[in-house]
């Protein structure tokens, strides 16, 4: 299989170093290995997408000199969500499905509720869509972490693929994109390490083929804290694109040379790609206060 990687950033926000080591690891796994490397716009959400951020994010990646190939894809485009439906509709067939009309309100105020509406005939008019999660044990191999073995209906449980709101839910988006976009590996961070099982299944459920994986450790702040926009994470200042470039390399584990960040950016893309090693990514990384 042809190498085809993908960076599919949220537009709830500008991007942070966070992103910028995701985005740097996967389009520097494509490119080291002579591959293609997609652009995915996950705007499942509309009320989550925040003005001018995908405008923000495009002109952030070219910044950094991360190119990627041809049209961006966009989860909110009609073309997506007739593609989400039919996903949706095949696990129907296979009774793979139930309609729920439990509310996010009851399973978080009570850790012991247990939805009963796969035994029953659900008639509210706003039900969400769960997948039964099958009582076996889903492996999966990573080329970083561990490999993970789960059993989805005793560690999970049912999962939701489709919102009260009608909305397609992230785990179902994913998949059918992946499979869509032709995606043989997926380099990305590692707070989605545990979700990946659920993604297998549903892979093998609807007949797609399953990518290999690699989860980086989560860049953290200074509290500790995964550096996300929900905890207030500094966007990327594009008047430094040399320090942060290096900066990233040094955290994905890469043996830069010592006047490295004097280089431009296109020499430093040019270096990592040449001496890219995946396995030099360490299993914990700490994002330095100096960028928090």
């Amino acid at each position: 299989m042809a190498y085809i990687g993908r960076f599919a950033p949220t537009p709830s926000g500008p991007l942070h170093f966070g992103s910028l080591v995701a985005a740097l690891a996967s389009y520097l796994d494509a490119r080291a290995n002579q591959g293609l490397w997609l652009l995915r716009i996950e705007d499942l959400d509309p009320p989550r997408t925040a003005a001018g951020s995908i405008d923000a994010i495009l002109r952030c990646l070219e910044a950094f000199g991360l190119h990627w190939d041809g049209e961006p894809m966009y989860q909110s485009q009609p073309q997506r969500q007739h593609a989400y439906q039919h996903a949706l509709d095949q696990l129907k067939q296979q009774q793979r499905v139930y309609a729920c009309a439990c509310s996010r309100a009851q399973f978080t105020r009570d850790a012991n509720y247990l939805c009963t509406c796969a035994q029953q005939t659900v008639t509210s008019a706003q039900v969400a869509q769960r997948v039964i999660s099958p009582n076996q044990v889903v492996y999966t191999d990573d080329l970083i972490l561990p490999a993970q073995s789960q059993n989805l209906a005793r560690e999970v449980g049912d999962f939701v693929i489709q919102r009260k709101d009608q909305l397609f839910a992230y785990q179902l988006a994913v998949v059918v994109d992946d499979a869509e976009q032709g995606i043989s590996h997926v380099i990305r961070g590692s707070d989605l390490y545990d979700q990946t099982p659920r993604q297998v299944w549903l892979q093998q459920c609807l007949g797609y083929p399953q990518p290999t994986y690699a989860h980086i450790p989560i860049i953290t702040n200074g509290q500790g804290q995964k550096l996300s926009k929900q905890n207030l994470a500094q966007a990327l200042e594009l008047n430094q694109t040399s320090a942060l470039l290096s900066e990233a390399l040094e955290r994905l584990g890469q043996a830069t040379p010592c006047d490295f960040r004097q280089a431009s950016v296109s020499q430093q893309l040019e270096w990592a790609i040449q001496h890219w090693d995946i396995h030099a990514i360490p299993a914990q990384m700490q994002h330095p206060d100096a960028f928090v």
